[in-house]
């Protein structure tokens, strides 16, 4: 008598077989996301360095982008652009920290406090929209042409987006738990500690990612308009001397360092929510 096969065990393999597919191409697609900004920035690349080489710009508008490399390693290996990058990155985050401890202050402050709010909001009405950098004028009058003004120049520009975050953020926590907290027997401070920020924190966290690239922006306008080294003043040195691989290696180095700020940035947001059920998602898929 032949055997009977055994339809339930065929049943569950053909029903592995749509999940086992599915697993696969879900990880292509994940590794096709990771990779393709980055196929992007490759073609652009090598798109510069063709049209470079087969003259479609002139070189003194359109260095060839070899010669750029070239000039970074150079600058790296002089000493002068790590020195750039860490006096940059000194007074972007000096600024950063200084902004992020007004702004998250104030934000609280204003959700928290009528009187607060009455005095903060038509002024952040007023500033948040205004380009800031229209007062460095001013900055530089009243504090100097030297690190003073240029970190104030950048922390005034950079608090009014944390503080509308911060302000948001606190505002929308869920009533819910604020009134399950206070019926539980928490002090004003065991409410704002354990239960309002843990709830405003992702929102705060995306108001500090948004400030931190104006932090490095900002910095990089006052060190062209004010001298005193740095990412932004050697380029517009190499501006002046007509140095055109220079402007271009300066440009290539500024958007490095901008890269490597936001991509901190986010491994920072990660290990700080990792409870969050943002992060939970990104690990689960």
């Amino acid at each position: 008598m032949a055997d009977i096969p055994d339809t339930g065990r065929i049943d569950n393999a053909t029903a592995a077989l749509p999940a086992r597919g599915e697993g696969l191409s879900g990880t292509l697609r994940g590794l096709l996301d990771s990779i393709t900004p980055y196929l992007t920035i490759a073609i652009v690349l090598i798109s510069w360095e063709v049209m470079a080489q087969f003259e479609v710009v002139i070189p003194y508008l359109l260095p060839a982008l070899s010669v750029v490399v070239m000039r970074i390693f150079e600058d790296a290996f002089s000493g002068q652009l790590p020195l750039d990058i860490a006096i940059t990155l000194y007074r972007t985050l000096v600024a950063f920290a200084l902004a992020t401890v007004i702004g998250v202050s104030i934000g609280i402050l204003i959700s928290r406090v009528v009187a607060v709010r009455w005095f903060f909001d038509p002024i952040v009405s007023i500033g948040l929209p205004m380009p800031k950098i229209a007062l460095l004028t001013i900055f530089m009058l009243w504090f100097g042409l030297h690190d003073l003004s240029k970190i104030l120049m950048v922390t005034f520009s950079a608090s009014f987006q944390i503080i509308v975050a911060t302000w948001a953020a606190t505002s929308n926590v869920d009533k819910e738990l604020i009134w399950s907290a206070r019926s539980l027997g928490a002090s004003d401070r065991q409410v704002l500690w354990e239960v309002i920020m843990p709830g405003a924190l992702p929102q705060i966290l995306t108001g500090l990612q948004i400030a931190m690239p104006i932090c490095l922006i900002v910095v990089l306008v006052t060190e062209m308009a004010m001298g005193g080294r740095g990412l932004g003043d050697t380029m517009l040195a190499s501006s002046r001397y007509a140095d055109s691989p220079g402007v271009f290696a300066g440009i290539v180095e500024i958007g490095l360092v901008g890269f490597a700020v936001i991509r901190t940035m986010e491994y920072l947001r990660r290990r700080l929510l990792v409870w969050h059920p943002e992060t939970t998602r990104e690990v689960a898929a």
